[in-house]
């Protein structure tokens, strides 16, 4: 069984083959079982232009492939960032395509607190968990920024992925921000910003230093809506291809990590432009 692969020049030959047997025939069994591999080599000049049919033993073909690769080897790096960049792009689509589909759910659920402007032109929404080291350190990203900035909208998302510890510390958050919507930053800097692991307990002790009543959160911790709303969260993580914390999204972009003031300040004017 043989295959035919049209080039343009002697250079191309080994790429095109490394691109036959690393793409075509890796992924063809029936083309990976062939002995022979018809190349149709075409040469140019002013005058004439002339096919030669070719038949070449596939070890041949694996030979050319590794020299060509082992005397170039940056043509693995070049495919390698290629791919890269490809992926990122499809990603950067795919967020734009559920960021349209789903704008309430990110940007005004019910659930999420808010600091800064509660009426700001811009809002920027922060996927965290209560004991991510670097949620932790982000919070002063998010101190100066809606300090700085007067029409900030901060939105913050509960996505607990790192523990069953985070996911209690969660749910009472989620109570408490039912109970005290206006206490709900000064809520989440205490509990976020404390030493030492966030659980369900010390969640319980932030609340009732700010003044919940523990009984009426013990009862609003068991209402259904909460642990809906963390499933649609997650829905809403995979979705964005959000995989850790934290994790924003401004505008029509989402930012992974944690990238310091400066980088969502020039997120956030991006996104004031292009109101």
């Amino acid at each position: 069984m043989n295959k035919a692969i049209l080039l343009g020049s002697a250079g191309g030959l080994a790429v095109a083959l490394a691109m036959l047997a690393f793409g075509f025939v890796a992924g063809n069994p029936q083309a990976a079982k062939a002995d022979t591999v018809q190349v149709v080599q075409v040469t140019s000049s002013t005058d004439t232009k002339a096919a030669v049919d070719t038949k070449i033993d596939r070890k041949e073909v694996e030979g050319i492939i590794r020299d060509y690769l082992l005397k170039n080897p940056e043509v693995l790096l070049e495919v390698q960032d290629a791919l890269e960049a490809k992926q990122k792009e499809e990603q950067r689509l795919a967020a734009l395509g559920v960021i349209k589909d789903s704008k309430d759910e990110i940007f005004n659920s019910t659930f999420d607190g808010v600091v800064g402007n509660p009426k700001g032109k811009v809002t920027i929404v922060e996927f965290y968990d209560y004991n991510c080291g670097f949620c932790k350190r982000a919070i002063e990203d998010m101190k100066a920024l809606t300090k700085s900035d007067p029409d900030l909208r901060f939105v913050l998302k509960e996505f607990p992925i790192l523990s069953p510890d985070s996911q209690k510390a969660s749910v009472v958050s989620m109570a408490f921000h039912l109970m005290k919507p206006e206490k709900y930053g000064e809520f989440h800097t205490a509990l976020l910003g404390g030493q030492g692991r966030a659980t369900e307990a010390t969640a319980i002790k932030v609340a009732l230093s700010l003044g919940a009543d523990e009984a009426t959160l013990r009862e609003k911790m068991k209402d259904p809506r909460i642990a809906e709303t963390l499933s649609r969260t997650y829905d809403l993580a995979t979705k964005l291809s959000i995989t850790g914390t934290p994790s924003y999204v401004v505008g029509n972009e989402v930012i992974f990590g944690a990238l310091g003031k400066q980088v969502l300040a020039e997120k956030i004017e991006e996104a004031k432009s292009a109101l």
